[in-house]
Protein backbone atom coordinates (compact mmCIF):
# COMPACT_ATOMS: atom_id res chain seq x y z
CA UNK A 1 0.00 0.00 0.00
CA UNK A 2 1.64 3.86 -0.78
CA UNK A 3 1.05 6.39 2.02
CA UNK A 4 1.69 9.72 0.51
CA UNK A 5 5.42 11.26 1.56
CA UNK A 6 5.45 14.74 2.96
CA UNK A 7 4.53 16.81 -0.31
CA UNK A 8 6.78 19.50 -2.35
CA UNK A 9 9.54 19.22 0.79
CA UNK A 10 11.55 22.67 0.15
CA UNK A 11 12.45 22.82 -4.14
CA UNK A 12 13.99 25.64 -6.30
CA UNK A 13 11.29 28.68 -6.10
CA UNK A 14 12.18 28.46 -10.07
CA UNK A 15 10.13 25.52 -10.51
CA UNK A 16 7.27 27.51 -9.57
CA UNK A 17 7.09 29.15 -12.92
CA UNK A 18 4.63 31.76 -11.85
CA UNK A 19 2.48 30.19 -9.52
CA UNK A 20 2.12 32.19 -6.29
CA UNK A 21 -1.55 31.22 -5.19
CA UNK A 22 -3.27 28.14 -3.92
CA UNK A 23 -4.22 25.40 -6.68
CA UNK A 24 -7.90 25.28 -6.07
CA UNK A 25 -8.72 20.91 -6.11
CA UNK A 26 -11.01 20.42 -8.50
CA UNK A 27 -13.35 19.27 -5.70
CA UNK A 28 -13.29 22.73 -4.09
CA UNK A 29 -16.07 23.94 -6.32
CA UNK A 30 -18.30 20.81 -5.63
CA UNK A 31 -21.28 21.37 -3.66
CA UNK A 32 -23.21 17.99 -2.98
CA UNK A 33 -25.82 19.11 0.08
CA UNK A 34 -29.26 20.92 -1.30
CA UNK A 35 -28.53 19.91 -4.91
CA UNK A 36 -25.69 17.64 -5.25
CA UNK A 37 -25.51 14.17 -6.10
CA UNK A 38 -25.27 13.37 -2.61
CA UNK A 39 -28.88 14.29 -1.49
CA UNK A 40 -30.85 14.19 -4.34
CA UNK A 41 -29.28 12.29 -7.71
CA UNK A 42 -28.90 13.29 -10.19
CA UNK A 43 -32.23 12.12 -11.84
CA UNK A 44 -33.77 14.27 -9.00
CA UNK A 45 -32.21 17.00 -9.32
CA UNK A 46 -32.69 17.34 -12.54
CA UNK A 47 -36.74 16.97 -11.93
CA UNK A 48 -36.89 19.59 -9.39
CA UNK A 49 -35.27 21.77 -12.28
CA UNK A 50 -38.11 20.62 -14.80
CA UNK A 51 -36.34 18.46 -16.77
CA UNK A 52 -37.86 15.67 -18.08
CA UNK A 53 -36.57 12.82 -20.59
CA UNK A 54 -36.28 8.94 -20.82
CA UNK A 55 -33.18 7.14 -21.99
CA UNK A 56 -33.89 6.46 -26.42
CA UNK A 57 -32.01 4.35 -28.31
CA UNK A 58 -29.06 6.00 -30.63
CA UNK A 59 -26.90 4.90 -33.52
CA UNK A 60 -23.65 3.04 -31.91
CA UNK A 61 -20.36 4.32 -32.81
CA UNK A 62 -19.75 0.98 -34.52
CA UNK A 63 -22.66 2.00 -37.02
CA UNK A 64 -22.74 5.36 -37.00
CA UNK A 65 -22.13 6.95 -40.05
CA UNK A 66 -18.33 9.34 -38.97
CA UNK A 67 -18.41 11.23 -42.21
CA UNK A 68 -21.96 12.90 -41.07
CA UNK A 69 -20.01 14.19 -38.11
CA UNK A 70 -16.24 14.91 -38.75
CA UNK A 71 -16.53 14.96 -42.55
CA UNK A 72 -12.65 14.83 -44.19
CA UNK A 73 -11.40 15.55 -41.00
CA UNK A 74 -10.45 19.17 -41.32
CA UNK A 75 -11.08 21.72 -38.29
CA UNK A 76 -13.31 25.02 -37.94
CA UNK A 77 -10.45 26.67 -36.70
CA UNK A 78 -12.90 27.06 -33.28
CA UNK A 79 -13.47 25.42 -29.78
CA UNK A 80 -15.68 26.53 -27.57
CA UNK A 81 -14.48 24.04 -24.19
CA UNK A 82 -16.53 24.09 -20.57
CA UNK A 83 -14.48 23.23 -17.76
CA UNK A 84 -14.18 23.09 -14.13
CA UNK A 85 -12.34 26.10 -12.09
CA UNK A 86 -8.59 25.86 -11.98
CA UNK A 87 -8.52 22.53 -13.58
CA UNK A 88 -5.63 22.96 -16.45
CA UNK A 89 -2.28 24.61 -16.23
CA UNK A 90 -2.10 27.94 -15.83
CA UNK A 91 0.70 30.80 -16.05
CA UNK A 92 1.76 33.81 -14.04
CA UNK A 93 -0.49 36.03 -16.37
CA UNK A 94 -3.67 33.21 -16.02
CA UNK A 95 -2.91 31.89 -19.85
CA UNK A 96 -2.87 28.07 -19.93
CA UNK A 97 0.56 27.26 -21.89
CA UNK A 98 -0.96 23.92 -23.25
CA UNK A 99 -4.07 25.28 -24.89
CA UNK A 100 -1.49 28.30 -26.28
CA UNK A 101 0.92 25.28 -27.62
CA UNK A 102 -2.67 23.69 -28.82
CA UNK A 103 -3.19 26.96 -31.23
CA UNK A 104 0.32 26.82 -32.01
CA UNK A 105 0.20 23.70 -33.52
CA UNK A 106 -3.08 23.32 -35.47
CA UNK A 107 -4.41 26.70 -35.51
CA UNK A 108 -7.53 26.33 -33.43
CA UNK A 109 -8.66 28.82 -31.33
CA UNK A 110 -10.00 28.02 -27.60
CA UNK A 111 -12.90 29.87 -26.02
CA UNK A 112 -12.35 28.28 -22.86
CA UNK A 113 -14.88 29.16 -19.84
CA UNK A 114 -15.06 27.53 -16.64
CA UNK A 115 -18.82 27.72 -15.85
CA UNK A 116 -19.03 23.93 -14.43
CA UNK A 117 -18.96 24.17 -10.71
CA UNK A 118 -20.88 21.36 -10.19
CA UNK A 119 -21.78 18.38 -12.76
CA UNK A 120 -25.68 18.37 -11.77
CA UNK A 121 -26.09 22.17 -11.95
CA UNK A 122 -24.82 22.22 -15.38
CA UNK A 123 -26.17 19.23 -16.76
CA UNK A 124 -29.73 20.84 -15.83
CA UNK A 125 -29.12 24.05 -18.06
CA UNK A 126 -27.74 22.01 -20.92
CA UNK A 127 -30.06 18.84 -21.21
CA UNK A 128 -33.15 21.45 -22.23
CA UNK A 129 -31.01 22.40 -25.11
CA UNK A 130 -29.52 18.99 -25.97
CA UNK A 131 -33.68 17.76 -25.80
CA UNK A 132 -34.56 20.58 -27.89
CA UNK A 133 -32.28 19.54 -30.49
CA UNK A 134 -29.93 22.67 -30.15
CA UNK A 135 -26.23 23.49 -29.69
CA UNK A 136 -25.37 23.71 -26.24
CA UNK A 137 -22.64 25.99 -27.58
CA UNK A 138 -19.87 24.10 -26.27
CA UNK A 139 -17.56 21.78 -28.35
CA UNK A 140 -15.93 20.15 -25.28
CA UNK A 141 -17.26 19.65 -21.94
CA UNK A 142 -15.54 17.57 -18.68
CA UNK A 143 -18.24 15.76 -16.87
CA UNK A 144 -17.41 13.00 -13.88
CA UNK A 145 -18.61 9.41 -13.86
CA UNK A 146 -21.38 7.81 -11.44
CA UNK A 147 -23.97 9.37 -12.42
CA UNK A 148 -23.61 12.40 -14.80
CA UNK A 149 -21.92 11.18 -17.87
CA UNK A 150 -23.72 8.32 -17.66
CA UNK A 151 -27.04 9.84 -17.74
CA UNK A 152 -25.70 11.87 -21.09
CA UNK A 153 -24.59 8.37 -22.45
CA UNK A 154 -28.21 6.63 -21.97
CA UNK A 155 -30.14 10.19 -23.24
CA UNK A 156 -28.38 9.92 -26.32
CA UNK A 157 -26.98 13.06 -25.46
CA UNK A 158 -23.58 12.40 -26.78
CA UNK A 159 -21.31 12.67 -29.89
CA UNK A 160 -19.65 9.15 -30.64
CA UNK A 161 -15.82 9.42 -31.21
CA UNK A 162 -14.36 8.05 -34.01
CA UNK A 163 -11.28 6.56 -32.99
CA UNK A 164 -9.18 7.29 -36.15
CA UNK A 165 -8.73 10.99 -34.56
CA UNK A 166 -7.42 9.52 -31.38
CA UNK A 167 -3.97 7.58 -32.11
CA UNK A 168 -2.71 9.69 -29.26
CA UNK A 169 -4.99 8.13 -26.81
CA UNK A 170 -4.98 4.76 -28.47
CA UNK A 171 -1.24 4.62 -28.19
CA UNK A 172 -0.23 6.64 -24.45
CA UNK A 173 -3.67 6.34 -22.39
CA UNK A 174 -3.29 4.07 -19.20
CA UNK A 175 -5.19 0.88 -19.82
CA UNK A 176 -7.33 1.45 -16.33
CA UNK A 177 -8.66 4.07 -17.85
CA UNK A 178 -9.91 2.28 -20.87
CA UNK A 179 -13.04 0.35 -21.41
CA UNK A 180 -14.92 2.06 -18.33
CA UNK A 181 -17.99 0.19 -16.90
CA UNK A 182 -19.34 3.39 -17.30
CA UNK A 183 -18.42 4.02 -21.29
CA UNK A 184 -17.78 0.60 -22.80
CA UNK A 185 -14.96 0.79 -25.50
CA UNK A 186 -14.60 4.13 -24.82
CA UNK A 187 -17.43 5.30 -27.77
CA UNK A 188 -18.42 8.64 -26.13
CA UNK A 189 -15.98 9.79 -23.45
CA UNK A 190 -12.37 9.88 -22.47
CA UNK A 191 -10.89 10.77 -19.30
CA UNK A 192 -9.54 14.05 -18.74
CA UNK A 193 -8.25 13.72 -15.49
CA UNK A 194 -8.77 11.40 -12.29
CA UNK A 195 -8.57 10.51 -8.46
CA UNK A 196 -8.87 8.00 -6.06
CA UNK A 197 -10.70 8.25 -2.84
CA UNK A 198 -9.07 6.80 -0.02
CA UNK A 199 -8.31 7.63 3.70
CA UNK A 200 -6.74 10.94 4.60
CA UNK A 201 -5.24 10.58 8.43
CA UNK A 202 -3.64 13.39 10.82
CA UNK A 203 -0.11 11.13 11.21
CA UNK A 204 0.94 13.61 14.47
CA UNK A 205 -2.43 11.96 16.71
CA UNK A 206 -2.48 8.37 14.34
CA UNK A 207 0.96 6.83 14.43
CA UNK A 208 -0.09 3.56 13.06
CA UNK A 209 -1.29 4.24 9.49
CA UNK A 210 -4.61 2.93 9.07
CA UNK A 211 -4.79 0.28 6.40
CA UNK A 212 -8.45 -0.48 5.72
CA UNK A 213 -11.79 1.47 5.54
CA UNK A 214 -13.01 -0.97 8.46
CA UNK A 215 -10.26 1.34 10.39
CA UNK A 216 -13.09 4.37 9.95
CA UNK A 217 -15.55 2.10 11.76
CA UNK A 218 -12.66 1.71 15.04
CA UNK A 219 -13.89 2.65 18.62
CA UNK A 220 -10.65 4.47 19.25
CA UNK A 221 -11.34 7.58 16.81
CA UNK A 222 -15.04 7.69 18.55
CA UNK A 223 -16.06 10.81 17.86
CA UNK A 224 -13.36 12.15 15.01
CA UNK A 225 -14.28 9.54 12.07
CA UNK A 226 -15.07 11.62 8.54
CA UNK A 227 -17.05 9.99 5.82
CA UNK A 228 -18.58 10.91 2.75
CA UNK A 229 -22.15 12.40 2.74
CA UNK A 230 -22.95 11.45 -0.98
CA UNK A 231 -24.63 8.35 -2.99
CA UNK A 232 -20.68 6.71 -4.53
CA UNK A 233 -17.74 8.15 -2.06
CA UNK A 234 -19.36 6.63 0.69
CA UNK A 235 -21.20 2.87 -0.49
CA UNK A 236 -18.32 2.08 -3.02
CA UNK A 237 -15.30 1.90 -0.34
CA UNK A 238 -17.74 0.61 2.14
CA UNK A 239 -19.04 -2.44 -0.80
CA UNK A 240 -15.03 -2.69 -1.74
CA UNK A 241 -13.77 -3.34 1.79
CA UNK A 242 -15.95 -6.66 1.58
CA UNK A 243 -14.27 -7.78 -1.29
CA UNK A 244 -17.66 -6.55 -3.20
CA UNK A 245 -17.32 -4.98 -6.56
CA UNK A 246 -19.37 -1.96 -6.41
CA UNK A 247 -20.95 -2.57 -10.07
CA UNK A 248 -21.75 -6.27 -9.15
CA UNK A 249 -23.26 -5.91 -6.10
CA UNK A 250 -26.82 -7.01 -5.23
CA UNK A 251 -29.35 -4.79 -2.88
CA UNK A 252 -29.18 -7.56 -0.29
CA UNK A 253 -25.09 -7.03 -0.12
CA UNK A 254 -25.60 -2.65 -0.37
CA UNK A 255 -27.86 -3.50 3.10
CA UNK A 256 -24.70 -5.91 4.38
CA UNK A 257 -22.26 -3.32 3.25
CA UNK A 258 -24.59 -0.36 4.79
CA UNK A 259 -24.89 -1.82 8.27
CA UNK A 260 -21.77 -1.34 10.35
CA UNK A 261 -21.93 2.08 9.13
CA UNK A 262 -25.09 2.95 10.29
CA UNK A 263 -23.82 1.13 13.94
CA UNK A 264 -21.40 3.60 13.77
CA UNK A 265 -22.69 6.56 13.48
CA UNK A 266 -25.55 5.48 16.24
CA UNK A 267 -22.42 4.20 18.53
CA UNK A 268 -20.84 7.98 17.90
CA UNK A 269 -18.11 6.91 16.21
CA UNK A 270 -18.57 9.01 12.78
CA UNK A 271 -18.30 12.80 13.50
CA UNK A 272 -20.38 13.73 10.57
CA UNK A 273 -20.75 12.76 7.19
CA UNK A 274 -19.02 15.63 5.08
CA UNK A 275 -19.17 17.13 1.79
CA UNK A 276 -15.86 18.14 0.29
CA UNK A 277 -15.85 20.69 3.70
CA UNK A 278 -14.28 17.34 5.25
CA UNK A 279 -11.00 18.87 4.36
CA UNK A 280 -11.57 22.01 6.99
CA UNK A 281 -12.55 19.37 9.57
CA UNK A 282 -8.68 16.90 9.17
CA UNK A 283 -6.78 20.23 9.16
CA UNK A 284 -8.54 21.53 12.13
CA UNK A 285 -8.91 18.57 14.24
CA UNK A 286 -12.46 18.01 14.21
CA UNK A 287 -11.22 14.68 12.44
CA UNK A 288 -8.35 12.55 12.53
CA UNK A 289 -9.04 10.05 10.53
CA UNK A 290 -11.39 10.15 7.28
CA UNK A 291 -12.54 9.25 3.46
CA UNK A 292 -10.75 11.60 1.22
CA UNK A 293 -10.22 12.33 -2.40
CA UNK A 294 -5.97 12.29 -3.02
CA UNK A 295 -5.68 15.59 -4.67
CA UNK A 296 -7.09 17.36 -1.67
CA UNK A 297 -4.74 15.69 0.87
CA UNK A 298 -1.76 16.57 -1.77
CA UNK A 299 -2.88 19.92 -1.03
CA UNK A 300 -3.43 20.27 2.55
CA UNK A 301 0.13 18.74 2.99
CA UNK A 302 1.93 20.73 0.67
CA UNK A 303 3.79 23.62 1.58
CA UNK A 304 2.14 27.06 1.25
CA UNK A 305 5.43 28.26 -0.40
CA UNK A 306 4.79 25.77 -2.80
CA UNK A 307 0.84 26.64 -3.07
CA UNK A 308 -0.48 24.31 -0.45
CA UNK A 309 -2.09 24.42 3.32
CA UNK A 310 0.78 23.54 4.84
CA UNK A 311 -0.28 20.64 6.81
CA UNK A 312 3.04 18.13 6.24
CA UNK A 313 1.11 15.72 9.17
CA UNK A 314 -1.86 14.65 6.57
CA UNK A 315 -1.03 11.80 4.83
CA UNK A 316 -3.31 9.51 2.68
CA UNK A 317 -3.29 5.93 1.71
CA UNK A 318 -4.67 3.62 -0.55
CA UNK A 319 -6.95 0.96 1.74
CA UNK A 320 -5.74 -2.63 0.96
CA UNK A 321 -8.98 -3.88 -0.65
CA UNK A 322 -8.44 -0.93 -3.11
CA UNK A 323 -8.94 2.76 -3.07
CA UNK A 324 -12.50 3.96 -5.65
CA UNK A 325 -10.83 5.48 -8.86
CA UNK A 326 -13.30 8.11 -10.46
CA UNK A 327 -12.97 9.99 -13.37
CA UNK A 328 -13.26 13.27 -15.03
CA UNK A 329 -14.35 12.92 -18.89
CA UNK A 330 -14.22 14.37 -21.97
CA UNK A 331 -17.08 14.21 -24.63
CA UNK A 332 -18.55 15.95 -26.82
CA UNK A 333 -22.07 16.75 -26.95
CA UNK A 334 -24.71 16.29 -29.42
CA UNK A 335 -25.08 19.21 -31.79
CA UNK A 336 -21.87 20.68 -30.92
CA UNK A 337 -20.60 22.69 -33.76
CA UNK A 338 -16.93 21.92 -33.70
CA UNK A 339 -16.69 18.26 -33.54
CA UNK A 340 -13.73 18.01 -35.32
CA UNK A 341 -11.86 19.86 -33.52
CA UNK A 342 -12.90 19.12 -30.19
CA UNK A 343 -11.65 15.51 -30.85
CA UNK A 344 -7.97 16.95 -32.11
CA UNK A 345 -7.77 18.37 -28.36
CA UNK A 346 -8.81 15.41 -27.37
CA UNK A 347 -5.95 13.76 -28.92
CA UNK A 348 -3.72 16.54 -28.54
CA UNK A 349 -3.70 16.20 -24.73
CA UNK A 350 -2.66 12.61 -24.63
CA UNK A 351 0.93 13.35 -25.84
CA UNK A 352 3.12 12.56 -22.83
CA UNK A 353 4.79 16.30 -22.62
CA UNK A 354 0.85 17.98 -22.82
CA UNK A 355 -0.55 15.58 -19.59
CA UNK A 356 2.80 16.53 -17.83
CA UNK A 357 2.40 20.28 -18.57
CA UNK A 358 -1.09 19.45 -17.02
CA UNK A 359 -0.50 17.08 -14.67
CA UNK A 360 2.21 19.29 -12.70
CA UNK A 361 -0.44 21.59 -12.06
CA UNK A 362 -3.25 20.43 -11.42
CA UNK A 363 -2.42 17.78 -9.05
CA UNK A 364 -4.55 14.78 -10.08
CA UNK A 365 -4.06 11.56 -11.39
CA UNK A 366 -2.90 12.28 -15.19
CA UNK A 367 -4.44 9.55 -17.45
CA UNK A 368 -0.76 9.18 -19.47
CA UNK A 369 1.43 7.47 -17.36
CA UNK A 370 3.98 8.49 -20.25
CA UNK A 371 3.54 11.92 -18.74
CA UNK A 372 5.74 10.96 -15.29
CA UNK A 373 9.29 11.25 -17.31
CA UNK A 374 8.04 14.35 -18.81
CA UNK A 375 7.77 15.89 -15.35
CA UNK A 376 10.64 14.66 -13.66
CA UNK A 377 13.28 15.21 -16.54
CA UNK A 378 12.04 18.37 -18.34
CA UNK A 379 10.27 20.27 -15.52
CA UNK A 380 12.51 18.68 -12.93
CA UNK A 381 9.93 18.66 -10.53
CA UNK A 382 10.59 14.92 -8.46
CA UNK A 383 7.60 15.42 -6.25
CA UNK A 384 4.80 15.40 -8.42
CA UNK A 385 6.39 12.52 -10.68
CA UNK A 386 7.37 10.34 -7.48
CA UNK A 387 3.64 10.79 -6.06
CA UNK A 388 1.52 7.92 -6.23
CA UNK A 389 -1.90 10.37 -6.02
CA UNK A 390 -0.26 11.82 -9.32
CA UNK A 391 1.24 8.54 -10.63
CA UNK A 392 0.22 5.71 -9.27
CA UNK A 393 1.60 2.41 -9.29
CA UNK A 394 0.64 -0.41 -11.01
CA UNK A 395 0.15 -2.36 -8.21
CA UNK A 396 -2.21 0.62 -6.86
CA UNK A 397 -4.47 1.08 -9.81
CA UNK A 398 -4.53 -2.81 -9.89
CA UNK A 399 -7.08 -2.88 -6.98
CA UNK A 400 -8.87 -0.08 -7.46
CA UNK A 401 -12.14 -0.25 -7.60
CA UNK A 402 -14.66 2.06 -10.14
CA UNK A 403 -17.65 4.16 -9.12
CA UNK A 404 -21.33 2.55 -9.55
CA UNK A 405 -22.22 2.77 -12.85
CA UNK A 406 -26.19 2.68 -12.98
CA UNK A 407 -27.89 0.73 -15.31
CA UNK A 408 -31.78 3.05 -15.28
CA UNK A 409 -33.06 5.37 -13.04
CA UNK A 410 -34.69 2.85 -11.12
CA UNK A 411 -31.42 1.56 -10.23
CA UNK A 412 -30.33 4.34 -9.16
CA UNK A 413 -33.20 5.26 -7.01
CA UNK A 414 -33.42 1.60 -5.32
CA UNK A 415 -28.95 2.69 -4.37
CA UNK A 416 -30.01 5.37 -2.62
CA UNK A 417 -33.11 4.30 -1.01
CA UNK A 418 -30.39 1.97 1.24
CA UNK A 419 -27.50 4.66 1.29
CA UNK A 420 -29.36 7.84 1.84
CA UNK A 421 -30.67 7.43 5.35
CA UNK A 422 -26.96 5.94 6.00
CA UNK A 423 -25.34 9.25 5.34
CA UNK A 424 -28.06 11.69 6.00
CA UNK A 425 -28.54 13.61 9.42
Amino acid sequence: MSDYPDPRVPMDPALLRGLTQRRLSRRDALKYAGVGAGSLGLAAFLSACGVKGQAKASPTPSTFDFTKIYGDGTPAGVLNFANWEAYIDVDSKGNSPSLKEFTKETGIKVNYKTVINDNDPFLAKIIPVLQAGQDTGYDLIVITNGGGIERLIRLGYLTPLDHKYLPNWDANADPKTKNPVYDPGNKYTVTWQSGFTGIGYNSKVIKTPPTSFKDLLNPAYKGKVGMFSNNQDLPCPALASLGIDPNKATPDQWRQAAAPITQAKDAGIIRSFYDQSYINALENGDTVITQAWSGDVFIAAASKDFGGDGFPEMKFVFPQEGPIYWHDNMAIPLHAQHPVDAITYMNFVYQPNIAGMMADFIWYVTPVPAAKDYVLNTLKDPTVANSPLIFPSADDLAHAWQYKAFKNTQEEDDWNSVWQPVYSS
